[in-house]
């Protein structure tokens, strides 16, 4: 009764530089130079056990891409079936070679060729590297596209500055500032009741603005006109009485 075969899996491994390298390892025990591969653990997919022992051959982590073929041979009086994917490999390794791997060398193609050891691996590499490299070339213009329609992340908005509230309109007159020009009777620096109306005092304008206006100045106002200095004057009159109505309430 025949034997059953030995499935296993592995890679043509690309390091992506001026000129692609693939990736042979040397066995420890045979001291021989292979492709990098392996048998499949129990439960295991041939893809996912190709690219286990691919990282644990070469220390690298790569991406899988297309299957590439099988290759049949005898081994040990049992036939072997090794299904190859084409992978591409980062810059550096990732991970310590397993103790099976003397060591990994990055060959180009033809050097790649004359230096595995065993004649089957050589005529399959001659057959499916070409078509590895020239599926690689043709895969890199894609990835640039993929990368540069990428959109570019946005950037915050600087918020508009907001301009301070215009100053009240103030007469050509001397401005004294503090209480004591209040008490005189003088103009006040629009500075100083902006002060007086910080949250640490009660606020100044509110308490102003919700004062009734006389009834005595309202009917003035409507029985005679008067002159825009006059209406003016008077509108600071006022102005400074409740201020120092205020000052004393607060006092």
């Amino acid at each position: 009764m025949a034997r059953a075969a030995v499935l296993a899996a592995g890679g043509i491994v690309l390091r992506q530089e001026e000129t692609p390298l693939i990736a042979v390892v040397r066995l420890r025990k045979r001291n021989e130079w292979v492709l990098p591969k392996g048998k499949l653990d129990d439960g295991e997919t041939p893809r996912d056990a190709a690219e286990r022992e691919v990282l644990e051959e070469t220390g690298h982590d790569v991406l899988v891409h297309e299957f590439l073929g099988t290759l049949v041979y005898e081994s040990g009086g049992r036939f072997k079936a090794v299904h190859y994917w084409r992978m591409e490999a980062g810059g550096e390794p990732t991970h310590e070679l397993m103790d099976d791997i003397k060591a990994v060398d990055w060959l180009p193609l033809d050097a790649a060729i004359e230096r595995l050891s065993r004649g089957y691996e050589r005529a399959f590499l001659e057959n499916v590297g070409p078509i590895a490299l020239e599926s690689a070339a043709l895969a890199q213009p894609a990835r640039r596209a993929r990368i540069k329609k990428q959109p570019a992340p946005e950037k915050r908005r600087r918020q508009p500055a907001v301009a301070p509230p215009p100053a009240l309109p103030m007469t050509d007159v001397p401005l004294v500032a503090g209480s004591e020009g209040i008490e005189a009777g003088l103009p006040v620096d629009t500075t100083t009741l902006e002060i007086m109306a910080s949250p640490i005092a009660p606020p100044l304008a509110q308490d102003i603005a919700e004062q009734d206006i006389p009834a005595q100045d309202i009917a003035a106002t409507e029985a005679e006109p008067r002159s825009d200095n006059e209406i003016a004057q008077s509108q600071r009159i006022n102005l400074v009485q409740k201020v120092r109505d205020w000052l004393r309430r607060a006092a």
